[in-house]
Parts: C-alpha cells; sequence; structure tokens
C-alpha cells in the first residue's frame, strides 16, 4: 500500500463509527453535538495536533486528521461525547495513509453513505473544513483532499445518475409511508422537530403524498412558522404536542433532543398512529409499543428499502468509482510530488550553481565565448536531467525514500527553507 508522507512523524487517519457496525444506540452515545465541536478543535489545537477535521452526522461519527497514534484522535471523540474506548474498540476503525484517503473519498461521494448516493453528506464536510479553517487546523494536505473528495462528488452528481431521487433519510421515510399508509393524502400527520432532516423530511411529505394536514411542532415555535410559511401548514405549540398526537395517523420525529421526548405516557392515543423516528439519538422510547395500534420505524430500518430509485443508484456505482478513482490518483500523485519536491528543487539549484560557476570559468578561458547561448542550452540541460528524476521519483515501482537519499547523498543536497518554498510554488498544481 502507497504510503502518504505526513511532516512531523505525523500519519493521516480516519477514525470513527458508522451505521455498518454500529447502531443508533450506539451511534447516539458518539455522537458530537454541535456545541462540543469547537471544545474538541481547541483541545486538538492546543495538544499540539496539526490538522483535523469532525464529522458527526446522524449515520456516522468521524474525525480525519494527523497524529502520531490513532487513540490521540480516539480519545477527542470520546472526551466530548458519551462514548467510551471500550466500545469504541467494539464497533469503530481506524485507517491510515491512502486506506483513510479512500474512506473519505468514498463517504464525501455518497458511496459509503447508509442510503446510497446520499449527497447531503458534502456539505457537512464543507461544514467540517471551515470549521477547523477558523481553528487553524487545516493544513495544505487537508485542504487540498477537501478540494479534491469536493470535486470528485460534484462530476459523480453531474456525469452519473447515483444522486437520481430524493435525499436519504427524509425521502426513505416517505417513501415508507406511501407504501404503508393508505389513503394518506388524507391522513394528519404530525411533524415534530423542524431541523434539517425535519425539514427535508418536510418538503417531501409535500411534494410526494398531496397531503394538506401536517402540522408542525418544534421546541422553538419559530423555527416552525419559518418552515410552515413556505408550505402553508399549521403550526402548533410545544405544550400540545400530546393532543396533536392523539389526532395523528402519523408521526414524524426528527428532534436533536439528547433523550426521548415521546413515550408512552404522552400517547393515550384514539386510534392507531405509525411513528417513524428520524432521530440519532432515538427520540422515541420503545415503550411506545406497549400502545395497541403503535408501530414504530427507526431510521435503521428504513435504510432496508429497495426501492426502483435505489436499484438505478446502484447500476451507477461503477461510474461513479472510475471517476471516485480518477480524481483519488491525481490527490495521490499530488501527495507524492508534494514528498520530492523539495529534492527536485534542492537539485535544480545545485546544478545551477555548477552552471553559473563552469560559464563564469569558460567566459574568462575562451574567447568569443557566447555567455547567452551557454546560459540557453544549460537550462535546457538541467531541465531535462531534473525532469528525468522527477519521472523516476513518480513511478510506482520507485523507493521514494530510497531514491531521495542517494539524490541528497550524490548532489551532496542542502534544502533549506527557501527550496521548499520554491518546491510548492513549482509542483504544488
Amino acid at each position: 500500500m502507497e504510503q502518504i508522507h505526513t511532516p512531523k512523524h505525523s500519519s493521516f487517519y480516519v477514525v470513527g463509527l458508522n451505521y455498518k457496525k454500529a447502531d443508533a444506540e450506539i451511534r447516539g452515545q458518539f455522537t458530537v453535538p454541535a456545541d462540543a465541536q469547537p471544545l474538541l478543535l481547541a483541545q486538538a489545537k492546543a495538544a499540539g495536533i496539526e490538522s483535523l477535521m469532525i464529522n458527526s452526522t446522524c449515520n456516522r461519527t468521524e474525525i480525519y486528521g494527523f497524529a502520531e497514534h490513532p487513540y490521540q484522535l480516539i480519545k477527542l471523540i470520546c472526551d466530548h461525547s458519551n462514548g467510551t474506548a471500550e466500545a469504541f474498540q467494539k464497533v469503530g476503525y481506524v485507517y491510515k495513509s491512502s486506506d483513510a484517503v479512500t474512506h473519505v473519498f468514498r463517504v464525501a461521494t455518497g458511496l459509503d453513505s447508509q442510503i446510497l448516493g446520499d449527497f447531503e453528506i458534502i456539505s457537512q464536510i464543507k461544514f467540517a473544513c471551515n470549521q477547523s479553517r477558523s481553528f487553524g487546523l487545516i493544513n495544505t494536505f487537508l485542504d487540498r483532499l477537501v478540494n479534491a473528495v469536493i470535486q470528485a462528488s460534484k462530476r459523480i452528481k453531474n456525469e452519473t445518475d447515483l444522486s437520481t431521487g430524493a435525499t436519504s433519510v427524509s425521502f426513505a421515510a416517505v417513501q415508507y409511508i406511501l407504501r404503508n399508509v393508505p389513503e394518506v393524502s388524507q391522513k394528519n400527520i404530525l411533524l415534530f422537530g423542524t431541523g434539517k432532516i425535519g425539514r427535508n423530511t418536510c418538503e417531501n411529505l409535500i411534494k410526494h403524498t398531496k397531503n394538506k394536514h401536517i402540522t408542525l411542532i418544534n421546541r422553538t415555535k419559530e423555527k416552525a412558522e419559518r418552515i410552515a410559511g413556505k408550505f402553508n401548514l399549521t403550526v402548533k405549540d410545544f405544550s400540545e404536542l400530546q393532543a396533536e398526537i392523539q389526532q395523528s395517523d402519523v408521526l414524524v420525529v426528527a428532534t436533536g433532543a439528547q433523550n426521548p421526548t415521546v413515550d408512552v405516557n404522552i400517547l393515550n392515543l384514539r386510534k392507531p398512529l405509525l411513528i417513524l423516528d428520524l432521530s440519532v439519538p432515538k427520540n422515541v422510547d420503545a415503550n411506545v409499543l406497549q400502545t395497541q395500534g403503535v408501530s414504530l420505524i427507526h431510521m435503521d430500518e428504513l435504510s432496508k428499502i429497495t426501492d426502483d430509485t435505489l436499484e438505478k443508484r446502484r447500476a451507477q456505482i461503477p461510474a461513479a468509482e472510475r471517476i471516485l478513482e480518477e480524481v483519488k490518483q491525481e490527490f495521490l500523485e499530488w501527495t507524492k510530488v508534494r514528498k520530492f519536491a523539495p529534492t527536485i528543487s534542492a537539485l535544480k539549484q545545485k546544478l545551477q550553481e555548477i552552471k553559473n560557476s563552469e560559464i563564469d570559468f569558460q567566459s574568462k578561458k575562451l574567447n568569443g565565448f557566447n555567455e547567452e547561448q551557454a546560459e540557453i542550452i544549460s537550462n535546457r540541460i538541467i531541465q531535462k536531467i531534473t525532469t528525468h528524476f522527477a519521472n523516476h521519483l513518480k513511478d510506482d515501482d520507485t523507493s521514494v525514500e530510497e531514491s531521495i537519499f542517494l539524490i541528497n547523498k550524490i548532489f551532496q543536497l542542502e534544502q533549506t527553507p527557501e527550496t521548499e518554498q520554491k518546491a510548492s510554488v513549482s509542483f504544488s498544481n
């Protein structure tokens, strides 16, 4: 496996957990709330970590960053969530170097999402990058990586049908309602929680169910009113939650609370009720199933929906992976060039010194010496020589470290900050 070279003896890691091995309850324990993320970044900065991003969503919590050992990053997650190192060991994963880069590409392009082709994740990665940048935690490597995955995401979205249809959890929830609730356009639907998933679900409900009996409730009523105003929906106070549930046929819960907000004690139902819990952690207590006529569906079950849209998306996987691989290889090539660029820059400087010395000597020794022509010819020779060395170092079969060592030894090169700066300008594109 090709190694990605990073400064200060640190390596690039992805540490985290996702829906594949961790159920919603475990993922909820490891969720790093929005207000805790700046604290995590500040702690990383104080610990001397060079560059790092935190990505915590309903389906995954991951850190992308540099460390001498991955436990440094795992500890950051555990310090700012309710998760423990012991629990992480059972369900978490650690990727390093090129494997870590591949994972970031697959996440960002929707190929690793619980609902295939979910492109909401790319906006979350952009937010994570900007948040880390405000703490000075985005180095050249991570900045370039984020730009590369954004490029891959755009190309896959534009050049394939991987994102055909609606978005992930919200779309799956509406699909479930359409398939399991007869005459859904005539039913009373209550949406409790108007965060991002709640808003998306609301839009999809209106678009696909043609239902005009949708009521919104949010702890902050003003937020619900802003969304309701777009669609001319009804808004009720949080204090009316129990009464509204009793009148509802479908309850969609999408709050951001850390503990259950709906349980058996507030139901007191008069008719059957379908509850969809789209929250992480779960916001509907399992004890609601003690009430006759209640059906409870969580987002983990929604991911099992296999409809025509998902089948069409699956058919686009090979095309999406080809694009991903192309952009990823360009990025990996950049990391390799970035490793040897200072050496090539120092070599060119060394050859320039030899050239200048020789031209100065010959100009004094030879009558009619054409210094201008000698300058042109020798510069072309230097360019060809350094290009040969660069091509050698780019070769997949080349041991970059060994070759750099030999070049430095043979030409007695000294890589100064000046040559490294020249190298970053010459080889960063």
